[in-house]
């Protein structure tokens, strides 16, 4: 009986012991790392600590050695060596998917490419359906209207079916936005598609180089930011080779010309406003859902607008009298108006996955090819000055993407 009750005190005096050292750890979950399960000859099995001067725990369990691995650090705690390996190892290996740096991976390029491939194919596809839309029925307003009416469509369905999360907004927060639909709808795309039914698409596109110009001044304008010299002197080739391409081009037309002007300004000036909405800190709203909600109310703003300019004369009877084929202008219509909204999402998705230079660059390649191949399709007479300045023009507009890496000087009040 002594002897039992020796057993029995210096077994409860070694589990104070443990309990002790582990209340004075700093943090006890970091004492231990295995806990070993032994058996002896004895009636009372124990529970063994591996660890310097790690107390031996009395437990009723019968059975073999058993390690249970417990995920707790190292020797040293959490300043120890072997813990600052294992972070810096961590840290390195997880640096590169956070950041974005070093050089991506083929699948990233590979999908990168795509993604820019199916983005111009979208983009000539709308260019030349739009053009033969405008060509049949010249009514710019109407074709806006169907357009907004299919980004509606496939807007609705991807909150529907929850592929992007469905914003929720307050009344003051739409009251913000409803300008930048105003702009979108009645200056914006309706001044582009005016543009494309008066003249060539590739000299809209060539006018519509000078976007550059109108965003330097308008960032300038409201948002504070001082052009650098080098930018200064990139729209130089810009401004010149647009007015060298204006003066030769076979199809010009002021309405044409204008319009495209015009399409540039509302255009640019919609960018500076969303890029001020989207820097308020109160806003809790992405690009994307910025974009669409200025879609559908575009829609909505553009509906009375067409019904007032071009509804008395739009009508079935009218384009029997025209000699209009109706099923084959809807469906030209809803590929041009198809092709108008996912190429518009697509590049948003590009813009999340690269750098803006990077999509600058991209937009400027797109906007060459754009005209070139419609160029191609539509057979449009070019003459070498023409050509010339429309590749001055977009040298420029080259010139300008790359110099915009540097960051833009703000004023101070």
């Amino acid at each position: 009986m002594q002897s039992m009750a020796a057993t029995a005190v210096s077994s409860s005096s070694s589990v104070s012991r443990g309990w002790a050292a582990v209340r004075r750890c700093a943090s006890p979950s970091l004492v231990l790392r295995h806990v070993a399960f032994s058996s002896s000859s004895s009636s009372s099995s124990c529970c063994q600590v591996v660890g310097a001067g790690a107390p031996v725990l009395p437990l009723g369990i019968r059975g073999g050695r058993l390690l249970l691995p417990c995920p707790l650090l190292p020797e040293g705690g959490k300043n120890g060596p072997a813990t600052r390996r294992m972070t810096a190892a961590a840290a390195a290996a997880a640096s590169p998917s956070a950041e974005g740096g070093g050089k991506p991976g083929i699948p990233r390029t590979l999908q990168l490419g795509a993604m820019i491939l199916v983005w111009y194919l979208l983009n000539i596809y709308f260019n030349i359906y739009n053009k033969l839309v405008l060509k049949a029925v010249p009514f710019p307003y109407t074709i806006t209207t169907f357009q907004f009416l299919s980004g509606s469509f496939f807007i609705t369905l991807m909150w529907l079916l929850n592929l992007h999360p469905k914003p929720r907004l307050s009344l003051q927060q739409y009251a913000k936005i409803l300008p930048l639909a105003i702009i979108h709808v009645v200056m914006g795309n309706a001044f582009t598609n005016m543009s494309l039914g008066k003249v060539a698409v590739s000299f809209t596109h060539t006018i519509k180089a000078m976007e550059p110009f109108f965003s330097v001044l308008l960032s300038a304008l409201f948002l504070g930011q001082a052009p650098s010299l080098l930018i200064l002197g990139s729209l130089v080739p810009v401004v010149g080779g647009v007015v060298l391409a204006s003066m030769t081009e076979v199809s010009f037309n002021w309405i044409g010309f204008w319009s495209a002007m015009a399409s540039n300004v509302t255009n640019q000036s919609r960018n500076v406003f969303s890029k001020k909405l989207l820097a308020d800190k109160e806003e809790t709203l992405d690009d994307i859902n910025l974009f669409s909600i200025m879609t559908v109310m575009s829609f909505l703003l553009s509906v009375p607008l067409m019904l007032y300019v071009e509804g008395i004369k739009f009508s079935p009877s009218y384009l029997q009298s025209t000699g209009v084929n109706l099923q084959e202008l809807c469906l030209k219509a809803a590929i041009a108006g198809t092709c108008f909204h996912f190429y518009q999402q697509v590049s948003y998705s590009l813009l999340a996955r690269i750098s803006p230079v990077t999509h600058s660059v991209a937009n400027s390649v797109k906007r060459v090819v754009v005209i070139v191949s419609s160029v191609i399709f539509f057979r449009t007479p070019i003459s070498p000055i023409n050509a010339f300045g429309t590749a001055v023009a977009l040298v420029g507009v080259f010139l300008y993407s790359q110099f915009k890496k540097a960051k833009p000087k703000t004023k101070t009040a």
